[in-house]
C-alpha cells in the first residue's frame, strides 16, 4: 500500500535524512515523501539535502528557511550571520534547485490531513483559498503567518515578542477545530522548543534535529513515529 511518509524540519541534515529514509524503509516508487518544510539552512549540508529530496521527488511544503533562501537567491535579501548556504548558493545546479524548490505550496490538502510548516490561522475556515497561488519572492502576510506561526490570540495577532509572550497568545492549534475542516489532522513543523506534538487531529514534527535532537518522520497510514538521532548539534538553540 502507498505510503504518505512526512518528514519534519530537515535544515539541512541530508546524513540523518538519508539514514531515517532506510529506517522507515521508503520506496520511491510506491511512496510519497512529505517534507514539513525548512528544508535548507543552519545544518551541514542543504545542497545535498536539497539535491536528495529532489531526486526523491519529494512533495511538501515551504517553511520560513525554504523562504529565506529563495529571497537570497533572487537578490531580495542578504544572509544572515548564522546561514549555513554558501555551497548551495555556489553550486552549479543552485538555480534548478531554487526553482523546484519554489514550487513547493504553503499548503497542501488531503481528504484527512493538512500540511503546513507552521499553523493555520484561527479565522481560516478555507485555508486553502487562503494560500494558494502565492508567489514564495513575495509571499504576502497570510503566506508568512503559515510559515513562522508559533503562538496567536483568536484573531490571529501574534506576539511582538515570541519568549516573552502574554497569556493572551496561546499555541495556534489550541484554536484549530477539527470538525470545522472535515476532520483533518494537521501536520506542521517550525517549533523546535515545543518538540514532539502527538495529539488527536495535530501531529508536530520538528524535533530539533539541526540543535542535535532527533529527525522524525509520521507514515500517516501506519499512524507510526519514526526518529534518527542527529549525528551532532549544529547550531544554537534559538
Amino acid at each position: 500500500m502507498a505510503r504518505r511518509i512526512f518528514v519534519g524540519d530537515v535544515q539541512g541534515c541530508r546524513e540523518e535524512l538519508e539514514r531515517l529514509l532506510q529506517k522507515v524503509r521508503f520506496d520511491p516508487e510506491a511512496d510519497e515523501l512529505l517534507p514539513v518544510g525548512d528544508l535548507v539552512n543552519r545544518g551541514p549540508d542543504s545542497l545535498g539535502a536539497l539535491r536528495l529530496l529532489r531526486d526523491l521527488a519529494a512533495r511538501g511544503v515551504l517553511g520560513n528557511h525554504d523562504l529565506h533562501f529563495l529571497q537570497v537567491h533572487a537578490g531580495r535579501r542578504s544572509k544572515r550571520r548564522r546561514d549555513t548556504l554558501d555551497e548551495l548558493l555556489a553550486a552549479d545546479d543552485c538555480d534548478e534547485l531554487a526553482g523546484w524548490l519554489a514550487r513547493r505550496p504553503f499548503l497542501r490538502v488531503w481528504d484527512d490531513l493538512y500540511l503546513v510548516h507552521a499553523g493555520l490561522h484561527p479565522e481560516w475556515s478555507d485555508p486553502a483559498r487562503e494560500l494558494d497561488g502565492v508567489d514564495p519572492i513575495e509571499p504576502g502576510a497570510k503566506a508568512v503567518f503559515a510559515a513562522r506561526v508559533r503562538r496567536c490570540d483568536p484573531a490571529g495577532g501574534q506576539p511582538a515578542d515570541e519568549d516573552r509572550a502574554a497569556a493572551a497568545y496561546r499555541p495556534w492549534f489550541e484554536y484549530y477545530d477539527a470538525a470545522a475542516h472535515g476532520g483533518r489532522t494537521v501536520v506542521f513543523g517550525h517549533w523546535a522548543m515545543r518538540g514532539l506534538v502527538n495529539e488527536p487531529h495535530l501531529r508536530g514534527l520538528d524535533t530539533g534535529c539541526v540543535w542535535g535532537g532527533k529527525l522524525t518522520a509520521w507514515i500517516a497510514e501506519e499512524d507510526r513515529l519514526v526518529h534518527v538521532d542527529a549525528a551532532r548539534r549544529y547550531a544554537k538553540v534559538e
